[in-house]
Parts: structure tokens; sequence; C-alpha cells
């Protein structure tokens, strides 16, 4: 999936969200509050209705259900006009545990040199210092080997075709998991975000009967999108929990009901002019309780339970010093309390959460860099930037050097996700 980013012009669909518009009740932020009563009538609905279905949608591990790390790499360049949900086979680890699949490079320079006419930024004699492979691999590193099974191709169980093609010059600019496993939210060129219910078969397992999927949820944007998550704690069991932040050109931040699809509350940001402005990059803290937003050489952070115009700003750039330009994309990371920014300046910063003082910023990309993923145990950092034909890889418990890199196709400055297996 890609995104045009910011800069992009793509066609508008006319959608709520403007400044004028009134207050909404905040959302309902208690996830572990008990609710007695008959349960509200939503989109999750349809999939409870089934007997004997789970609550979430998780498909079966295949083949020897060993738990091997891998980067999942996008497999196309631009934008598409379908979705589609794929079974994949397990992925294992190579027969040589002390070898990296190929495309990693585990021995990289901490001071790349530039890139000339298309050609690796790696040094002459990169090669000589990397040796022959798995001498220059320490123990530690070798456990984080990552194992790749492209053996067999994935195979299509069902996707969405005639959703986008009604509209001309439609196309996906995104899709995103929900928390839970039982929806997927996309993203597309119409300025308008979908919500798909998993098909019931797939919990049973009926591969051949699944239907195309249609959206159960729009909810148009007046312009651009530039970002879009789902909060944290989102659970279909609990409708007060399943809610959707977005941020578009010119319009605040919004809070869509991911269970009726209406707009419940909006973050307001102003510059130091008063005018409102828009937020480039969201996303909630693990816990939920905050939304960081990236702004130009800014972040924000509002409290969730607390819609409106009051944040906390937390410059990236002060006296010349720490992080410049568009804070382009946020991750926190899962175990410790330390959150990254990734830039348009080329740089990724590493900040603590509870009072954002500066760690450490770190350079390599090519291009601005679009994603940011920390692993589950929190110790690597996953980066990738837009015209930049790696993903780099960080140990944050040693920050000044790449631990090593991937390459992929990303000619174009589209923003393409990637993500790791659980």
């Amino acid at each position: 999936p890609s995104d045009p980013g910011p800069g992009a012009e793509t066609g508008a669909v006319t959608g709520s969200g403007q400044e004028g518009e009134p207050e909404i009740k905040p959302p309902v932020l208690n996830p572990q509050a008990q609710k007695e009563g008959p349960e509200r009538e939503g989109m999750v609905e349809e999939v409870e209705g089934e007997e004997g279905l789970p609550p979430a949608a998780k498909l079966p591990r295949l083949g020897n259900g060993e738990e091997v790390p891998s980067v999942v790499l996008p497999a196309l360049e631009g934008g598409t006009d379908e979705i589609g949900i794929a079974l994949t086979s397990d992925p294992r680890a190579p027969e040589d545990p002390g070898s990296l699949p190929e495309g990693v490079d585990s021995g990289r320079d901490p001071s790349p040199a530039p890139a000339e006419n298309g050609q690796s930024r790696e040094p002459p004699d990169a090669e000589e210092e990397r040796g022959s492979g798995t001498e220059c691999i320490s123990e530690e590193q070798q456990g984080y080997s990552l194992g790749f099974e492209f053996s067999q191709n994935p195979q299509m169980l069902t996707g969405a075709w005639a959703e986008y093609a009604s509209t001309p010059e439609n196309y996906l600019k995104g899709c995103k998991w929900a928390p839970d496993g039982t929806c997927i939210l996309t993203n597309s060129a119409d300025n308008v975000l979908r919500v798909y219910n998993l098909p019931p078969e797939l919990y049973s397992q009926e591969w051949d009967l699944l239907p195309e999927m249609s959206p159960v949820l729009r909810m148009a944007e007046g312009d651009t999108i530039y970002d879009y998550c789902w909060y944290p704690l989102m659970s279909s069991l609990d409708p007060d929990t399943c809610f959707i932040a977005s941020s578009s050109r010119d319009n605040p931040i919004h809070i869509w009901d991911a269970f009726y699809g209406d707009l419940r509350a909006t973050f307001r940001p102003y510059n130091h002019l008063d005018e409102l402005t828009a937020a480039h990059s969201l996303c909630f803290t693990p816990d939920g309780a905050q939304l960081f937003c990236g702004f130009d050489k800014m972040v924000r952070v509002f409290e969730t339970s607390r819609p409106g115009r009051e944040c906390e700003k937390r410059p990236t750039l002060v006296k010349k010093q720490g992080q410049s330009g568009i804070i382009s994309c946020l991750a926190f990371s899962p175990m410790q309390p330390v959150y990254a920014c990734g830039s348009y300046s080329r740089t990724v910063g590493l900040y603590s959460l509870e009072e954002g003082i500066p760690i450490a910023v770190l350079t390599g990309h090519q291009g601005g860099v679009t994603h940011l993923l920390f692993s589950p145990e929190g110790n690597l950092l996953y980066t990738g930037g837009r015209k930049d034909p790696e993903i780099l890889c960080w140990d944050l418990r040693e920050p000044g050097r790449v631990l090593f890199s991937l390459r992929r196709t990303v000619a174009t400055n589209q923003r393409i996700y990637f993500d790791l297996d659980p």
C-alpha cells in the first residue's frame, strides 16, 4: 500500500470536519469498565451472530509453527485499485542459523557514503570489512537473523475490487488491521476511509466460499488524508473502544466511530498565528491515553479523553539543535518509555515518552522517512524512506550504527508501508 504524501493533489470528497462544526461528545475511553444491558447493534454483530465464531479473526499457523520474526516486504511499487486478503505459509529459519537472508547486510559501515548514479551507498572497502559473512556477526546478532519462506506464493482468499472501480483513477493508499484483528481499515485516493469486516467463512476456514468483501462503513474526509490510525485498545466486543483518528489537509483531527461511522470528536491544533493547521502524522500511545501528532519541527500531544484545542507542544528543533523538517511518522516502543519520530529531513529521532527529552538523532536514509516500526521486544527499530531502496534496522542499545539493511524497490515519493510477522 502506498500514500503519495502531504504534497500530492487528489480529488476531494465533501465531508464533515470543517472548523465550524459543533462540539461532539467525547468518546468513553475506559475499556476495563464493565457494561450492563444489551449490546449495541453495530458492524461486529454480523461476525458475532455466527455460531461458534471466535471474537477475533485469527488464522491458524501453518507448517511447523515456529515463531521466527521476518519482514514482509511490499510487492507493489505504486498504488492499486483493490485490496486482498492472502494466506501465506509460515516463515522458517534458514538452515544455517548464522547466515542472514539475501538482501540483509549485517556489517554496514556506520557512516555510509552518498549514493552515486543509483549505486549502493556502501564504501568501496565495505566488502572487505564485512569479511565472509558470519565472522562479523556476534552471537547476540545471530539471534536476530531473519528467516524467509518464499518457496510458495501467497494464496488469494478474497478482496474488494468493485468498491474502488466506481470512481475514475481511484486507488488504494494504505490498509491497516484493527488491533483485535476482526476488520480492516483502508484509505484511498477518493479521501474516504472504509472499514471491512472479515468474511465469516474465514473463521471456519472455508477458503473456497469467500465472497468479495464490501465495506460496512465509509467515512469521508474533506481533502487529502495525511494519516490515520486505530485506537490501540480497540475491541469489537466493546463499542466504546472502536474508533479511528484521521488527519486531512485544512481540517482538524477527526475521531471516527468505527462501530457506526459517526464523527465523535475533534482535536484542533493551531499555529502561532492562531490558524488551524493539519497534522501530518498520528499515533496513539500504547495505553491509548494520549494522541501524538506530527507537525513541522513540532510534536503536539493531546489527551484522548479531552477533545478540543488544548495540547502539549514538544519542539523537535531548539536553537538549531535536534530534528528538523516535518514529522512524517511516529511509533512507540512496546517495552520502553520511548517513542520515535521520522522526518522528511531524512532523520529519525528518539525521545523520552514522559517529557519528550531528545535521546538520539539517527541519520542514514536517502529520502524522507515515511514509516517506523519497533520490534516486539522493543530493542530494534526498522525505518524506511521515500525514494530510498533500504529498510534500515537500528539496535537501540547501540543506536550509533545501522545493525543491518534490507533492500527493496522504492522509486517514487509514495509512502510504502512494511510490517513484521508477529
